[in-house]
This record gives structure tokens, C-alpha cells and sequence, in this order.
């Protein structure tokens, strides 16, 4: 049985138990269809069938025979739907991005034959790629390519370079996962996990897997095939929520893997669990941990090393941090006792947001003879990864060897050693074999981290003269097994120095644990901070703008509040109540977010056959880290990028920052531009007529590095003036100085069906100087995309009974599509950090902080009604508009 594919004749399986996508890409190693969801609901698999359009993660394998297929590498690469995703980066981490161009490429060449070169709306193209996501939400430039490659803007090569230097590997499907890896010979690994919230574990019985127990055959691998078993349990034979590791099974097959871990058979004693927040703070409540030993080693869902808090049952807190506190709690009691209209006090609740970031956790792990350790995996955090291996299986740090090339998205899910790579490892040591680890979809979902869900409670009174006199606030954080609640504690930073006091608490329960997710705290904060402040100008009879400029004493947000004064976005805005099924609101919200940064980054700068190497241990999530660093060495130098090659990703490397805490670019850019500096300074050394500073003539160029074949320099970031605010803290350091946004979100309200549509969308970014503009742009309109996730769409759900999650596929668990999204325009105030080292400081976070406030401002704008509980679901609009 054979398939027409990409216009060759090959082989098909005649069994229905291989899917479309699984044979496409494992056994025939055409990797540009990825799979994600497994459902088809994302689109990531899409493959053109006879020209149609297909999800091949749902199509049999043996459907294919006698069909003419075409995957994104038949595209050849000069489709103008490619050219245009590359012009227009209209990509971030990319795992998506064969699918939209896939499928795009049919929509474009349809509409120029029916219409000519005319652009498509853009609620036509939404409609044409409505079975896409793209969880890092880079439509806004989906929607530019596919217009322009509409208009025949890109029929012919480009005259330019894309901005990103590895777009076209991505939107040929030429990049390389770590999902996409099938090692020869390599196995394929499965987790087995908990059915249970809350057991004792008796014992696990492997089925007839070998375990380390069992004799195993020299290296070299099992002849007989026979699977491996691995416990993951440790010492603590408890499982604390449902879909906790328990154990891995791998075999040379993904399907005997999965037989193999059917068979696997655990014996529990089940135990009482608590699964909301509620049973838990109930009297009597069985405890999550029951000794000081099992609190201190509770997970951490904050970037920041958790501080000790007191217990008491299963909440943990209060955390508090105050300014003057005392004075603002006497304040605030006084205005409540003389019921004072200047006093907001008001509570806001926000679900549990899951990062599902497309490309799965994933791992290849292979133990070498030498006894070298090498994990090909999907991380945020390639030096720290390297560095927890060795410390867990006791290897010099040199037998230890992480890469991750390319990254698949990640929010926070992907840091340190997880799951995926402990049980790769464990069961390559094994199988004396090669052994691939993912999650599916509903792992992915289920146990891959989140962002907790909160409860918080604002207060601000404003005095006499609309100041504002005093602040508390108190969160909750509800992060399952987890701890770490900053909600509150970052209400200490904004709106100036009026006595304050802010404490956070967190509530366990048997549900799986949190991680940090983009702006870990932040944007439950503004979700209820901001609405209070709107709130609060309402009371005063006051513009919510004015408001904020007169509170807010942060000169690089007044530049932004400046900006959006001017906006004909705000300035034309409808006022006073608005009537009809269809409202229109606009509403704004402010934000802002540390100044992070990595000080022990390093670029490495190697001269090798006349070109420039440019190395680093860092890895690129889809923010465009790969870029920075290229850019930064030819801009420095004045040479042109197709003498350079970056190379990141390996822990082999000189150190790397983790892409993390919003700190990769603005502390390895700085380290690049050093770089740059030293290899000017070596090239001198051979060539005295490179100049001392700006462009090198190419043809002086050219000579220096044939005569420097071999120089190698390392740059490092440097110190900024006035130094930071923290010690390196194992490579994360507080700077100076605030980021600030402002969010202004237009949306219309469906009052008849209780739906929410973002309209429109201003993000005003005071980030300091931004080293790839449209790559940070980019970021920017994605922060956007899942912000709008959070406030409308985004909500885990569990059932009460078993404490199983439900919202386990991307059905279920709905992330905005394009259709779902504001048009977005992004400006940048690049002033205020001058005392940085490059100027700059990171924007993934603080770009989403605001998001979700904004829209509910927004919606209260247009009818009144003011969400306090996030998302907003039309259950909720309706119920709230009787």
C-alpha cells in the first residue's frame, strides 16, 4: 500500500492502529506536522489529503493509501505563504507554525483565483484558520502574512531578511523539537499515574516489565525486547492528588509502552482528601501535610525561593509585607465604621489558567558508555536543568550534556528536571537504550503546571482630596499541592507610597501543584487592584485616567498615560449608560513588573572558517533570544548577519540565562554586545585596520578573520550603575527600576447571549530600549492573546468527587483562536532605564499583567456590571446584567 507524498510514492501501514501523524513523522521523518492536542482541535497536524486540509492526528495511517499528500515540507519553502509568515513574523516558538501555513497556503491560493490580489478582511481569514491555535499568540502577524500574500505582496523572494533569524527553518518545518526527536533504536517511555487524590501507595507490582530488581541484560540493550519499569515514588509512598506520578514503563514501541503500563498494577489505600479551597479550611479537614519536614518540602509555584510562613491546618500564611501598615488598617477601619463613600473594599476570585504550551513536555534520554548523561529536552532552563541531573544521579558536571534547541513554548512550565526527564533517564539506565518521554495532551493538562487559581480582597480609601489615604490587600492563592502566593505582597509596589499593608496565604489542597506562569502574582493582582481603582473613580466622579496619573507617581507609566490621552481609541470612547443587545466599553488598566536579570550570562564569539560563531547555553522559547544575540554581534560590529552563526541551546556552551523572570534579553544582550567588543579588540590585534569602533569595511572584515581563525572571546553582562538591588541569587538579581504598561482594550457585549468580544487593544510598554522591535512586538500582541484567554475563556475545572481534572483536552479547555482577539497595537517608551547595562529590561511579563483588568473594565464600561469572578463566562454577564 503506498501514498503520493509530497509527490514521491511511499509505503503505508495496512493497520488502522498508527495515526496519519504518527506515521508521517516517526516512521517517515517528515517532522514539520506536529502533534499537539491528538483531538484535532489545534491544527498543528494539518496535512493537505487531495488537496483538502486534514487532521492527521485523527486520520488512520492506512487511510492514506492511493491519496496524494502534501506536509508542509512539499511546500518547498517559496510559497508566498511562507515568504509572508517570515516577512511578517507570524510566529514565535514556531511548533504551530507548520499547520497555519499548511492550511493558509490552500486559503491564499483559493482567494487569489476567486478574487485577484485583494486583501481578505480580517474576520475572513479568522474564519479560514478558525481549527488553528497558536498558544503563544502571534496572530496579529497571521493576519498581516496572510493578507499580504492575498495581495501578491510576496510572489517574488523579499528583498529584506525576516526578523527572526529562524523563520524559515520554521515555517518550513525544517526546526528540530525535541518532540521531533526519534533517536534510531530508541524506545518510547509512558507514565503510569495516580487514580487516586489521596492514598498510600502498598506496592506496585511492574507486570512482566523488568525492573532494577530484576537481572538485566548487559548493555547493549534487551534482545528480547522485554519493557522496563521504573517506580517514581521515593521514600514517601503517598500520592497527594490524581494523576501523580506513580511510575514509568518504556518498550520499543509506543503501543506495547502503553500495554505495558495498562499492566502495571498499583495497590492503594485510599485516604480522605480535601479538593476546594473550601473542605480544606473546614475544621477537622484531612490535612495535605501532616509534619514541619513534609510544609518545608511543598512545592513552589513563585520564581523566588518561598519564605517561611505559619501554618495552621491546611492554610498557610499570612505572608505580610507593610508600609506603615498599622496606620492604613486604622484608617480603613475607621472609614468603614463611619461608612465613609470614599472606602472600595471589594473581593475578586480568578481560575486556575494552565500554560499548554503546544509543544508537550518532552524528553530523549540516553546514558552513553562512558557513563555521560544526555536529556534532548523541552526546557526553559537548559544550565539549571544540567546542573539538578547532576545533582540527582550524583554525575560530575561534566557527564551531564541538555539540549534544547528548539522550545515549543513554555510560560513557566518547562523549568528544572521534571518528570518527563527523571523517568526518560531512569529508564534508558535500563533499557541500555535510547527513551523518548512526552505527555499527551491530557498530562499536559493535568500535571504540567499552572497558574493557581486566587481569592483577593482590595481596600483603598481616598482622603479629602481624592488621594489615596491608605491600601490593604489579601490573597489566597489555591495552587493545589503548592505554595507560594506573591498576589498580595506585590501590591506593595504600585500607586505610590500610601500606607499599605498586603498579605498573602495559601490554601492546599489534593489537587495537582502549580508553577510559576508569565508574571507569576501579577495579573491576579491587577485583576483586582484595577477594577478597585476604576471603582474608586467612579466614587470620586473622576476619569479613570485621571485618576491613575494622579496616583501613580511612576514618570515612565505618566509617559504612557500621556500617550493615551491622545488616543482617539480613549478620547472618543462612549460615555454614560449605553442601552441595545450589542454595548460597546473601553476600559484601561495599569501594571507593572521587577526589573530581573541573569548576572552570570556569557556569549561566547569563536572565529571558524572566516565567519563568526556566536555561542551561548541559553535557549529561545519563540521570544526570539536566537535573534538578539546575532543582531547584537553584527550591529556591533557592522557586519552583515550571513557572517554569523548562533548556536544556543547546549549545556556544553559558556552559561546561558534562563528564559525566565522576563531577564533573557536584557542580560544576554549585554553580554553579546561585550562580546562583540572583545573580538573587535582580538581582531585588532591581527588586522590593525579594523577601526576602534563602529562598522568594519567588509573587505577589512574579511581579512581580520581569516588572519584570527581560531580566536575565541567570552562576554559577559556587566554591572549596572548603581549596581542591583539583590545578591545574585544562583543567577536571578533584582535591578532598579520598575517596567511599566497600560492596557487600553475596547470590547463589545453581547447582552442577549452574555459574550464578550475584544475589539480592540493599545499596550503601552516602558521597557527601556527594545533590541528587536517586531520580534518584541510580537511578545507584546501574544501577551495580549492570553490575557483575553484568562479574563473570558480560560478555566480548569476538576470533578468534586475524585478530584480528576476534566478540562484534559483543548476542547474542553479553551484557549482564545483568532477569532477570539482584539486588532493590537503596541508602543514602546524607551526611556527611564539608562542606568541598566544595554539599556533595557525585559517585557513578557509586565505585557501581560493588565490584560485581563483591562477587559473587565472594559465590560463594566459598557453595562454596568462589574466582574469580580474570572473568566468572565456568559453564565456570569447574564446573571450579573438581571
Amino acid at each position: 500500500m503506498n501514498v503520493r507524498l509530497n509527490g514521491s510514492s511511499s509505503p503505508v501501514p495496512d493497520s488502522p492502529d498508527t495515526t496519519a501523524a504518527e506515521h508521517i513523522r516517526d516512521r517517515l521523518g517528515l517532522t514539520g506536522t506536529k502533534i499537539a492536542c491528538g483531538t484535532g482541535v489545534c491544527g498543528a497536524c494539518t496535512v493537505l489529503v487531495d488537496g483538502a486540509p486534514t487532521a492527521s492526528c485523527l486520520m488512520p495511517a492506512d487511510r492514506l493509501a492511493g491519496r496524494e499528500v502534501t506536509t508542509v515540507e512539499g511546500l518547498g519553502g517559496d510559497h508566498p505563504v511562507q515568504r509572508a509568515f517570515a516577512a511578517h513574523d507570524a510566529l514565535q516558538c514556531g511548533y504551530c507554525t507548520p499547520g497555519f501555513v499548511v492550511e493558509a497556503s490552500v486559503f491564499v491560493d483559493a482567494w487569489r483565483a476567486e478574487h485577484g490580489d485583494v486583501r481578505p478582511g480580517r474576520e475572513r481569514v479568522a474564519d479560514a484558520l478558525s481549527g488553528h491555535l497558536c498558544r503563544c499568540g502571534a496572530y496579529e502577524g497571521i493576519f498581516a502574512a496572510v493578507a499580504a500574500a492575498c495581495a501578491g505582496e510576496f510572489d517574488a523572494e523579499p528583498d529584506r531578511d525576516p526578523p527572526r533569524v529562524d523563520a524559515l527553518d520554521k515555517v518550513t518545518g525544517r526546526a528540530r523539537f525535541s518532540a521531533d526527536l526519534v533517536p534510531e533504536g530508541g524506545w518510547e517511555g509512558v507514565i503510569v499515574r495516580s487514580a487516586h487524590a489521596h492514598a498510600r501507595v502498598r506496592a506496585v507490582h511492574p507486570g512482566g516489565a523488568r525492573s532494577a530488581a530484576t537481572p538485566l541484560p548487559a548493555p547493549g540493550g534487551p534482545v528480547d525486547g522485554q519493557p522496563v519499569f521504573t517506580d517514581l515514588l521515593g521514600e514517601e509512598r503517598l500520592v497527594r492528588y490524581a494523576g501523580q506520578p506513580i511510575a514509568a514503563v518504556a518498550a520499543p514501541t509506543a503501543a506495547l509502552a502503553r500495554a505495558a503500563a495498562e499492566a502495571v498494577r498499583v495497590d492503594y489505600d485510599p485516604l480522605p482528601a480535601v479538593l476546594d479551597t473550601d473542605e480544606a479550611r473546614a475544621e477537622g479537614a484531612p490535612q495535605v501535610y501532616t509534619t514541619r519536614a513534609q510544609r518545608r518540602a511543598a512545592p513552589s509555584y513563585g520564581e523566588a525561593p518561598t519564605p517561611p510562613s505559619p501554618w495552621r491546618g491546611n492554610t498557610r500564611g499570612p505572608s505580610t509585607a507593610s508600609w506603615r501598615g498599622a496606620t492604613a488598617v486604622r484608617r480603613l477601619r475607621g472609614a468603614a465604621e463611619r461608612g465613609d463613600p470614599r472606602l472600595v473594599a471589594q473581593e475578586y476570585s480568578t481560575a486556575v489558567q494552565l500554560h499548554s504550551p503546544l509543544e508537550p513536555h518532552v524528553c530523549v534520554a540516553s546514558w552513553e558508555r562512558d557513563g555521560t548523561l544526555t536529556l534532548r529536552v523541552s526546557t526553559q532552563t537548559v544550565v539549571k536543568t544540567a546542573q539538578k541531573a547532576a545533582e540527582r544521579w550524583e554525575l560530575p558536571p561534566e557527564k551531564v550534556h541538555v539540549v534544547s534547541e528548539y522550545v515549543g513554548g513554555g510560560f513557566g512550565a518547562k523549568g528544572g528536571l521534571s518528570t518527563d526527564m527523571v523517568a526518560a533517564a531512569e529508564l534508558s539506565r535500563l533499557s541500555h537504550t535510547p527513551v523518548r518521554v512526552s505527555f499527551d495532551r491530557a498530562e499536559e493538562l493535568t500535571d504540567a503546571g499552572h497558574r493557581p487559581g486566587t481569592r483577593t480582597r482590595v481596600a483603598l480609601l481616598a482622603d479629602a482630596d481624592g488621594d489615596l489615604a491608605a491600601m490593604t490587600v489579601d490573597s489566597e492563592g489555591d495552587g493545589g499541592i503548592s505554595v507560594g502566593s506573591t498576589t498580595a505582597t506585590l501590591g506593595l509596589l504600585g500607586y505610590g507610597r500610601s500606607p499599605r499593608r498586603v498579605r498573602d496565604f495559601d490554601v492546599v489542597t489534593h489537587r495537582p501543584p502549580g508553577k510559576p506562569m508569565r508574571a507569576p502574582g501579577g495579573a491576579p493582582l491587577a485583576w483586582a487592584l484595577e477594577q478597585a481603582v476604576d471603582t474608586m473613580a467612579e466614587r470620586l466622579g473622576e476619569d479613570p485616567l485621571s485618576l491613575r496619573r494622579r496616583w501613580d507617581g511612576n514618570p515612565k507609566r505618566q509617559a504612557l498615560y500621556e500617550r493615551v490621552a491622545a488616543l482617539d481609541l480613549w478620547r472618543d470612547r462612549p460615555r454614560g449608560p449605553r442601552t441595545g443587545r450589542f454595548r460597546r466599553g473601553v476600559g484601561l488598566a495599569s501594571s507593572n513588573w521587577l526589573y530581573l536579570m541573569g548576572p552570570k550570562a556569557r556569549v561566547e564569539l569563536s572565529v571558524r572558517d572566516g565567519r563568526v560563531l556566536v555561542r551561548s547555553a541559553t535557549q529561545d522559547i519563540g521570544t526570539g533570544i536566537r535573534t538578539v544575540l546575532g543582531g547584537v554581534v553584527a550591529d556591533r560590529l557592522g557586519m552583515p548577519a550571513s557572517d554569523l552563526r548562533v548556536e544556543i541551546g547546549d549545556s556544553g556552551s559558556v552559561h546561558g540565562t534562563g528564559s525566565f523572570g522576563s531577564r533573557t534579553t536584557t542580560s544576554m544582550g549585554p553580554a553579546a554586545a561585550d562580546a562583540a567588543d572583545r573580538l573587535r579588540d582580538a581582531l585588532r590585534e591581527h588586522e590593525p585596520r579594523v577601526p576602534e569602533s563602529g562598522p568594519v569595511p567588509e573587505h577589512t572584515l574579511k581579512d581580520a578573520l581569516t588572519a584570527a581563525e581560531g580566536v575565541r572571546v567570552v562576554g559577559k553582562r556587566g554591572r549596572d550603575r548603581w549596581g542591583a538591588l539583590s545578591p545574585d541569587m544562583d543567577d536571578v538579581a533584582v535591578g532598579r527600576g520598575l517596567s511599566g504598561a497600560v492596557h487600553v482594550m475596547e470590547v463589545e457585549v453581547d447582552t442577549l447571549l452574555g459574550r464578550v468580544r475584544p475589539t480592540r487593544c493599545w499596550a503601552g510598554m516602558a521597557v527601556g530600549r527594545v533590541y528587536a522591535e517586531r520580534l518584541a512586538r510580537n511578545q507584546v500582541e501574544g501577551a495580549v492573546v492570553q490575557g483575553v484567554g484568562y479574563a473570558l475563556f480560560e478555566e480548569r475545572r476538576h470533578d468534586p468527587g475524585t478530584g480528576v481534572v476534566l478540562t484534559d483536552n483543548l476542547e474542553d479547555y479553551r484557549i482564545p483562536g483568532m477569532g477570539d482577539v482584539p486588532e493590537t497595537e503596541v508602543y514602546f517608551h524607551q526611556e527611564g532605564f539608562e542606568h541598566a547595562v544595554g539599556a533595557g529590561v525585559g517585557l513578557g511579563e509586565v505585557s501581560v499583567v493588565g490584560v485581563a483588568a483591562s477587559v473587565a473594565n472594559a465590560v463594566h464600561d459598557a453595562t454596568g456590571w462589574r466582574p469580580r469572578d474570572l473568566p468572565v463566562r456568559p453564565d456570569r454577564l447574564l446573571e450579573g446584567l438581571r
